[in-house]
């Protein structure tokens, strides 16, 4: 049994574009073709494709899961072996990162210096205090909190309104990539990802790379800022997780 690429897009959950990608860098090639020529992959395909994204999700780059991939001393057993070796490496690493700060943290008193006509006009329906307690609770021990709410305590309306426009541009920018087909791990992806992190950086507190992979795994993993990037544009959520990620593993390289 075969299947069409459309197929294969919504049983692996990415798009279409992603494997006609894989396909033309040769990470991915479909197996056969059909009468009229359009792609096919078999149960082999399948199995490279898993391998493949679960590569991605532990933030490997494309470039370096093809050379893994073309390993030729790695075995089944040898890529399971070697991806249990990296899921305790990345636990390792969530685990540390737990007590840091996380995406609600941008939430934290916002407009505590604004009258209640000024908060509407900057944030609509909006409410920052509304989430107030439970940024204290998950974060209210740590720098990164702290320091948020010393700088958030003195913006006035026209500080909100820039931030906000400083935050919506580097967004754009990511939006601006996607819509364009490039890869999440390109140089105008990351790009994006980049901008985001120094806008979190001047606006609220130091977001390291760490933390800014911290907040990347919170836009996933909280149903609720998904949904606020999902609004802005289908499909931004992963592809923004993807891009801090690919951003942070080439500053670490």
């Amino acid at each position: 049994m075969s299947l069409t690429v459309g197929s294969v897009a919504r049983l692996a959950g990415v798009t279409v574009r992603t494997l006609h990608h894989y396909d033309e860098i040769g990470l991915l090639k479909a197996s056969g073709r059909s009468d009229a020529g359009y792609r096919r992959y078999a149960d082999a395909d399948l199995d490279r494709l898993q391998r493949i994204l679960f590569y991605r999700e532990l933030g490997l780059g494309l470039d370096q899961i093809k050379d893994v991939m073309t390993d030729g001393n790695a075995d089944a057993v040898g890529h399971l072996r070697r991806q249990h070796a990296m899921l305790l490496d990345r636990i390792g690493r969530l685990e540390r990162m737990a007590s840091a700060v996380g995406k609600a943290m941008e939430a934290r008193t916002m407009g505590i210096n604004l009258t209640p006509e000024e908060r509407f006009e900057v944030f609509g329906e909006f409410n920052p205090d509304d989430y107030a307690t439970e940024v204290e609770e998950r974060w209210g021990d740590t720098d990164a909190y702290r320091e948020s709410a010393k700088r958030t305590a003195r913006y006035t309306k026209a500080d909100w309104e820039r931030i906000k426009a400083q935050g919506q541009g580097a967004i754009e920018r990511v939006v601006g990539a996607m819509n364009a087909g490039k890869p999440a791990d390109s140089p105008e992806a990351m790009a994006g990802a980049e901008a985001h992190r120094q806008q979190i950086s001047e606006a609220f507190y130091d977001c390291t790379y760490d933390i800014h992979l911290g907040l990347a795994e919170m836009y996933l993993a909280d149903a609720r800022f998904t949904a606020t990037y999902e609004k802005i544009a289908r499909g931004l959520a992963q592809y923004l997780h993807d891009a801090i990620k690919a951003n942070a593993a080439s500053q670490a390289g």
